[in-house]
């Protein structure tokens, strides 16, 4: 007994390494390359090697591993200008609130404005880069000299945010001289201003919820039909949602993150039903919100936006995962003493036991696996077998305990594809740069 285990001690590593070049094998023939992170240069390789889901998808969820790195962003962008160019997609929904809308199509469509005060439009302070805006402007050249319905529009899919939304109510309603209980008006003043504080539950919110159903029914019964009826009904269903939202905030886990997602699902399927000419959309959010199985861990079974579009659109979403190995990222420090602030970590080599040890092995800085061609042919099964990956979230990296966002996937379950980048550094915040 002794001398066979003797012997499997021996000869174990020498199975490991074997195992480990096989995958490293079959993922330096079968990835894509992607020649470089630059958003103005094309995607030749990927283009010569476009995965048969890929092509047949119309709406494409692009998540990213944290919110504050530039190669995501600029990759992004990259795709979403691919298939602007190759795939006449032109609708363009991000993480963001409904709020931000009207400024950036204005914007982009040819208003006056600058990148400063187009970026001002976020209410999602991770959005406010140069990457991000260069985007924006690329949009704006893009739709120059193009008719309304051939230009690239941009929506936000977000429920967290209320302010400013009872104002074009408030004018929807006086423009039409609707008959509407002031007292109503108030309520969606009071629910558009007020904030939430997810600190302790407050039932004011559930309580308001009725009154703004009340006044929904009240502007649908006036059988105004013109062309600012619409957005009207859009915007009160984003503020009915908010007060719903903050009306969950402290209940029983995780029953507000699934609501979250949820009507972000219903946001971008009445975007893509009602204002996309072809059904064709680009998601742009975390990998926790666009991956077609669940938040968080493998097993936490806590449906997520991507979940609700795979099991809805089914093979025509195609969801796009982002993991990396190395560089520099923010973490958000709480420190009373200090005030609180943003730290840059530099991570210098990849943790053990993650996908990111053995991806960082391939010999091409940003490549493309087609996970569903891993499914079909790769013998080891390294990416069908449980693994970990960092989970960095709107808090940044997190590094003590690092246990905590340490945490398991099965990237075959959760993304029809990944992008890995081997070294990521921060975003350029200051826009005169």
């Amino acid at each position: 007994m002794k001398k066979t285990l003797s012997i499997f001690i021996f000869i174990l590593p020498f199975l490991m390494n074997s195992q480990n070049k096989e995958t490293i094998d079959w993922i330096t023939n079968n990835s894509i390359e992607i020649e470089n992170a630059n958003p103005n240069s094309e995607l030749k390789h990927f283009e010569n090697n476009t995965p048969i889901k890929f092509a047949n998808a119309k709406i494409f969820g692009f998540g990213e591993a944290s919110h504050n790195t530039k190669e995501f962003f600029d990759l992004k962008a990259k795709f979403f200008k691919h298939l602007v160019k190759n795939e006449g997609l032109k609708t363009f929904i991000m993480e963001e609130s409904y709020q931000a809308e009207s400024g950036i199509n204005e914007w982009i469509s040819g208003g006056k404005g600058d990148i400063k005060t187009i970026a001002n439009n976020f209410n999602i302070g991770f959005w406010y880069t140069k990457e991000i805006v260069n985007l924006l402007q690329w949009m704006r050249n893009y739709n120059l000299n193009k008719a309304k319905e051939n230009q690239i529009r941009f929506y936000g899919m977000d429920i967290q945010i209320g302010k400013n939304i009872s104002q074009e109510i408030r004018e929807f309603v006086n423009t039409h001289k609707i008959t509407i209980d002031e007292k109503l008006l108030m309520i969606v003043d009071n629910c558009s201003t007020k904030s939430i504080d997810y600190s302790k539950s407050d039932i004011w919110w559930k309580i308001q919820i009725p009154k703004l159903n009340k006044l929904k029914k009240q502007i649908l019964n006036s059988q105004i039909k013109d062309e600012d009826y619409n957005p009207v009904i859009r915007s009160l269903d984003y503020l009915i949602s908010y007060t719903q939202y903050a009306s969950k905030v402290k209940t029983k886990y995780p029953e507000n993150t699934e609501f979250r997602d949820l009507k972000m699902f219903e946001n971008v399927k009445w975007i893509v039903e009602n204002e996309s000419k072809n059904g064709k959309a680009f998601i742009w959010a975390h990998n926790e919100h666009i991956n077609k199985k669940e938040m968080y861990y493998t097993g936490s079974d806590i449906i997520n936006l991507g979940r609700h579009l795979k099991d809805y659109y089914k093979d025509n979403y195609y969801s796009v995962g982002f993991d990396f190995g190395i560089g520099e990222i923010n973490g958000f420090i709480i420190d009373k003493k200090k005030g609180n602030h943003w730290k840059t970590y530099d991570i210098e080599k990849p943790f053990k036991r993650t996908y990111a040890k053995t991806l960082m092995s391939i010999n091409k800085d940003i490549y493309f696996i087609d996970l569903q061609k891993a499914i079909e042919n790769d013998s080891s099964k390294f990416f069908s077998k449980k693994n970990k990956h960092l989970l960095i979230a709107g808090g940044g990296y997190q590094p003590k305990p690092l246990h905590k966002i340490m945490i398991s996937k099965i990237y075959t379950e959760t993304y029809d594809g990944l992008i890995f980048v081997k070294e990521i550094s921060r975003p350029e915040y200051n826009l005169d740069k």
